[in-house]
């Protein structure tokens, strides 16, 4: 018996009923030989740990533009806040941790430059529109490695693009996923922002502060432990009513306090302004682009999407120094 099977067989022997086991996967797209030491999903997370998308998030905003100083979150630090989130649920209700953590790394892999002000620029621009969500798939099964993609299975792809508000994926191991996302964004963007001098503790209202914390830790615990006692034995992932409640007032309080905030927004006009240039740019010099993706157009490839592919691929660095090199005359640069 392969290290895998022992794997396996541990998976089916102690995990939780509700659990989606390794040896039960529903497949890739290319049909693949087993690895003999690592089971699918632990395989899946590897693949997305080594791939170049997943090393462009270091250099990719979070909520804040170019912030002064060192300790705010970039789109790299969400991603493994999110995932040790998610990995703490799972392994407390004896879930797939293996699943949970491929899907939590992979979720944000098609996110753009610039955050979500990036995101709205290639949605307007764009005639087939643009969600992270689904160009997150689009990367894993199509951009990466030169056009082979990294042929994840049917679990790990669904989690990715269900990861949103509106969609709700198959598995539990999704569904916790979902959630982390959200608890990791209200935490740390919070935290950024009382760093930022745009909120302080005190302000978060106390009906929502009596339910689930004074404190940004407090309130990361509360949501996590909630959950996990909400969800134990059951074949669902939820919070219980009032936390849930307390959830939604405070994404709302964020909204209207930081996400809409004129000062931690004061930049994004610019930053999408950016995007739609370069998009413009490329798609009327569509021979300047890079090898890999003028194939895509070959291979009869919509020339709008492979744009946004290229554009929404950038870091913030890479994008901003690419819109210099193409529109700053090189004598005005510092």
């Amino acid at each position: 018996m392969t290290i895998r099977e022992n794997l396996e067989k541990w998976e089916q022997e102690y995990l939780s009923p509700y659990a989606t086991l390794s040896m039960n996967s529903l497949g890739r797209e290319r049909e693949e030989e087993q690895c003999d030491i690592r089971p699918v999903f632990q395989r899946d997370r590897d693949r997305i740990l080594h791939c170049k998308a997943f090393r462009r998030l270091k250099d990719k905003t979070q909520v804040f533009l170019t912030p002064e100083g060192d300790h705010y979150r970039t789109r790299l630090t969400h991603t493994l806040e999110v995932s040790q989130n998610a990995r703490t649920i799972a392994k407390a209700l004896r879930l797939n941790e293996d699943l949970v953590e491929a899907i939590a790394l992979g979720h944000d892999l098609g996110h753009t430059p610039f955050g979500h002000a990036g995101e709205r620029a290639l949605n307007e621009v764009c005639p087939f529109g643009f969600e992270h969500n689904v160009q997150s798939v689009r990367t894993v099964e199509k951009l990466e490695k030169n056009g082979q993609g990294l042929n994840l299975t049917v679990e790990v792809r669904d989690g990715i693009l269900n990861h949103q508000t509106d969609s709700m994926p198959f598995t539990l191991e999704g569904k916790i996923v979902r959630l982390s996302d959200k608890i990791a964004y209200i935490h740390h963007d919070m935290d950024d922002a009382i760093r930022g001098g745009i909120l302080k503790e005190e302000d978060v209202p106390k009906d929502i502060a009596d339910v689930i914390g004074y404190t940004t830790g407090e309130r990361l615990d509360h949501f996590i432990h909630d959950i996990v006692t909400t969800s134990f034995g059951k074949d669902d992932i939820r919070m219980s009513e009032p936390v849930a409640e307390a959830m939604k007032k405070l994404r709302q309080f964020m909204f209207e306090r930081v996400y809409q905030n004129p000062e931690a927004k004061s930049e994004e006009g610019k930053a999408e302004m950016l995007m739609k240039t370069l998009y413009h740019h490329f798609l009327n010099h569509i021979d300047v682009l890079p090898p890999d993706f003028l194939r895509m157009i070959d291979e009869g490839e919509e020339r709008e999407r492979v744009v946004c592919d290229y554009v929404g691929a950038m870091t913030d660095r890479f994008a901003i120094a690419t819109y210099e090199e193409i529109y700053i005359p090189k004598s005005w640069h510092g």
